[in-house]
Order: C-alpha cells, then sequence, then structure tokens
C-alpha cells in the first residue's frame, strides 16, 4: 500500500482558548481529489491552511497531533519556505500580482533558483498550456496580469502554483466568485492535475464535492463527523449530521 500523498493524525488546533479543530484524522491517496465540506466556521479553512504552516503566525495559534506530507511531518521542518514547493495553494479569490502575466509566472522560479530567464519562460508557458490558458494570452505575456478576466486570472494563479511542482495543491473555494462556464474549466482541470498530483479542496457547493472529488470529509464545529469516499458517503450517509447536509436541511 502506498504511503498517503497527505496524512493528519489527531490534529488539535487552537486560536488562543478558542479550540477549533478536535482530534481530526484524515488520509489523503495520491493522486486523488478529496473534498472538505461543511458549514462556515467549522474548521475546513482553517485546516487547510495550516497544512501550508499559513496560520504560523497567526497570533495564538496553536496545534497537536501530526500533518505528515509523503510520510515527513511538516511541522518537524522550520523551513515553511521548502514546504511551500512541495505544497501549493489557490485562493478563494484570485490574487495575481500587478505585474505582467509572465512576471507573475516566473517570479516563483526566481524566488528559489537561479537558471536562465529562458528556461523560466518555457516552463511558464508549458503551465499555461496545461491550464488551457496558453491559447486566450499567448499575445499579452507582457501585459498585466489584471486585464484578465476573473476567471482567467484564476486558471493564471493555479498555473503559477505549478511552476515549482508541488506534489499536493490546496485550493480554498476556488470556484465561489467565478461565473458556472469558469468554474466549469477550473473543475475540468481539477481532474487533469489530480493524474499527477494530489489535491485537497474546500467547497460549499454539494454538487461540485460530488463532481470532481474521489473523498470528502464533512466538517462540523471544528469535528470531521464523516469522511471516506465521495460517492458512498452522498448516497449512503452513515450520520444523521451528513443526511440533513447534503440534502440541504440545514
Amino acid at each position: 500500500m502506498s504511503t498517503p500523498a497527505l496524512k493528519a493524525e489527531n490534529v488539535n488546533i487552537w486560536y488562543g482558548s478558542n479550540h477549533v479543530l478536535r482530534d481530526v484524522s484524515i488520509e489523503v491517496p495520491q493522486n486523488s481529489i478529496y473534498a472538505f465540506i461543511g458549514p462556515s466556521g467549522c474548521g475546513k479553512t482553517t485546516l487547510l491552511r495550516s497544512i501550508n504552516r499559513m496560520n504560523d503566525f497567526v497570533s495564538g495559534f496553536r496545534l497537536t497531533g501530526k500533518i505528515m506530507q509523503n510520510g515527513e511531518d511538516i511541522y518537524a521542518d522550520k523551513k515553511p519556505h521548502d514546504l511551500r514547493k512541495k505544497i501549493g495553494m489557490v485562493f478563494q479569490q484570485p490574487n495575481p500580482l500587478p505585474i505582467s502575466i509572465m512576471q507573475n509566472l516566473t517570479l516563483p522560479l526566481r524566488e528559489h533558483y537561479r537558471s536562465n530567464i529562458i528556461k523560466f519562460k518555457t516552463i511558464a508557458e508549458e503551465k499555461l498550456r496545461a491550464c488551457a490558458l496558453y491559447d486566450e494570452v499567448a499575445q499579452k505575456l507582457n501585459k498585466s496580469a489584471f486585464g484578465l478576466s476573473g476567471g482567467q486570472q484564476q486558471r493564471l494563479c493555479i498555473a503559477r502554483a505549478l511552476m515549482l511542482e508541488p506534489s499536493i495543491i490546496l485550493f480554498d473555494e476556488p470556484c465561489s466568485a467565478l461565473d458556472p462556464i469558469s468554474t466549469m474549466k477550473i473543475e475540468d482541470l481539477l481532474l487533469e492535475l489530480k493524474t499527477e498530483r494530489s489535491i485537497i479542496i474546500v467547497t460549499h457547493n454539494m454538487e461540485q464535492a460530488r463532481r470532481v472529488s474521489d473523498y470528502v470529509a464533512f466538517f462540523y464545529n471544528g469535528v470531521v463527523v464523516e469522511s471516506g469516499e465521495t460517492q458512498k458517503v452522498f448516497m449512503n450517509p452513515e450520520t444523521e449530521l451528513m443526511e440533513k447536509y447534503i440534502s440541504g436541511k440545514f
């Protein structure tokens, strides 16, 4: 049996005296899409941000338990900068920088490596093609990324996240600000990306979770109430809470 792409063991998280996650344990298989679902404020994004060590500098943040990436405890390594080469992240709102499309893409490589800028540009074009964006922006590579539509900006952010070849990409409600057509393009892209890496996505969209994810974890009040294969959980929930949530009763 292969090592999980990511494994959380008895994770508890506090912000000061606020105990926001309680004894969370999940396993994300290699080359899969794992969805975190549940009402707002239940701890989904807290766990997602902790996987990328984005909570390290939040006042009062404390974590116990283990989060392991490919068998290595990510909190045993004191260098989040290195971790983020392995675990990328895409946010709810597209967040390109106020520079050109090409500069947005090559910036991660320039920060981490020294190499020929022509090589960086070749990699950037490769990632744009992987995100089905190259044909749309080929004549605009030296123009501001702010000139792109919201859906294009989000695909650019995904391409940027791919530049360092992470083995895991985290998505925090990546389609919540997008129209249905852009959402469909992002979902198609997620399905393509999982052939080479693992994906964890936070979503409030039950149909999206059903469409794209292989596994799902239902969070409620800081606890994972139910988790497992998506189709099994949606078709035959084991808990009353899960049944009410997916049927829209709360």
